[in-house]
């Protein structure tokens, strides 16, 4: 029997990349969740001012905490999320330490004696002083343009929300210095575990990881601060238990999982303005015509910051997909690329035995 000559047709099959449409998206849609998480941060003091209408501040931070962690175990139970893993408990502890129960307690002790505007300028230090903690703990570099826009935008928010409070100094400025700090380190540590697992799960567990400190708290507080319900002081507590602990954190968390830490906190500029609004809105408090051309300079840093993030990542070939993941720059290419050939296989001649 002999063997008939035979080869085969060299072909090539076009594959299209999956993370080509996925990228792009992903950019726009983290910006628009941090962008909403920034919104919701942004009535965090209007509210707490009116909570204390009717808690006292250690009542009030205590509960707001134990409503946010029901909210938040009752989505893990019904989603049947697995418990993180050890080595991921340690990060939850910082976002706890520094976002859940840092924050609002030295915030709110601070807006005490202070109002809600002056306080504002702890949230215009807040994105450079994430930025600078994210670099040391990601071992990052931004562009310098990056650095210069965020130095900017920061110094336009400082001096816009010192010249709205008088410019004097309340006995509150060391809780607000206090609050920047844990709460840039929770931001960056939840960032950094928001691209290995959601960024609703970061929140929750750190939610959850607080309870048992925050009902000892609560038992404590409630026995000894006076509490006189008013309309102003639930919907205060609800909107801070809610609003700005769970679902801001949320969308936060997973916009920064998307576009990265230092972009997702140069959007922060835009906070304290939104604040005074709301402060003007909802408490009565005076903003001068200043606040126009100041919302106009700070948004004009923000979009220094988000091309230098994107020329950055553009040049490095390295893009995020939007799961936490990174994407190669020939991955994400528009053009499909060919599976590489076969080679032809030779025709076998001559006679075969059988």
């Amino acid at each position: 029997m002999t063997a008939k000559d035979s080869a085969t047709r060299q072909t090539s099959i076009a594959v299209t990349s999956p993370s080509t449409a996925v990228a792009p998206s992903a950019g726009r849609s983290g910006t628009l969740l941090a962008g909403l998480g920034v919104v919701a941060f942004s009535l965090t003091f209007p509210s707490t001012v009116w909570g204390l209408e009717s808690f006292g501040p250690w009542s009030l931070v205590t509960l707001r905490s134990l409503l946010a962690a029901l909210i938040a175990g009752s989505v893990l139970l019904a989603g049947r999320v697995p418990v993180p893993d050890r080595r991921h408990w340690g990060g939850l502890a910082v976002v706890a330490g520094g976002v859940v129960v840092g924050f609002p307690l030295l915030t709110t002790l601070a807006l005490q004696t202070s109002t809600s505007s002056h306080a504002a300028v702890v949230v215009g230090l807040l994105p450079l002083t994430t930025a600078v903690l994210s670099s040391l703990r990601t071992g990052s570099r931004p562009p310098r343009i990056f650095w210069i826009a965020a130095l900017t935008g920061a110094a336009v928010v400082i001096v816009f929300t010192v010249q709205q409070s008088g410019g004097a100094l309340s006995s509150g400025d060391l809780f607000l210095f206090g609050a920047l700090l844990v709460c840039a380190a929770g931001y960056t540590e939840g960032g950094r575990l928001a691209a290995v697992m959601p960024g609703w799960q970061v929140i929750g567990w750190a939610l959850v990881l607080a309870t048992p400190p925050m009902v000892a708290g609560a038992a404590v507080a409630l026995s000894f601060e006076p509490v006189r319900l008013t309309t102003h002081g639930v919907i205060g507590l609800v909107w801070v238990a809610a609003g700005s602990t769970f679902v801001g954190l949320y969308v936060w968390y997973r916009g920064m999982a998307e576009i990265g830490v230092p972009r997702a906190s140069q959007l922060q500029l835009a906070q304290p303005l939104l604040t005074l609004v709301w402060s003007f809105l909802l408490l009565g408090e005076k903003v001068s015509a200043a606040a126009p051309v100041a919302a106009v300079a700070v948004l004009v840093c923000i979009a220094a910051t988000q091309r230098a993030g994107a020329r950055r990542q553009g040049a490095s070939g390295v893009a995020h997909d939007g799961r936490g993941t990174r994407a190669t720059a020939a991955s994400t290419a528009p053009c499909s690329r060919p599976v590489r050939k076969e080679s032809p296989v030779r025709p076998v001649r001559g006679r075969i035995r059988s």
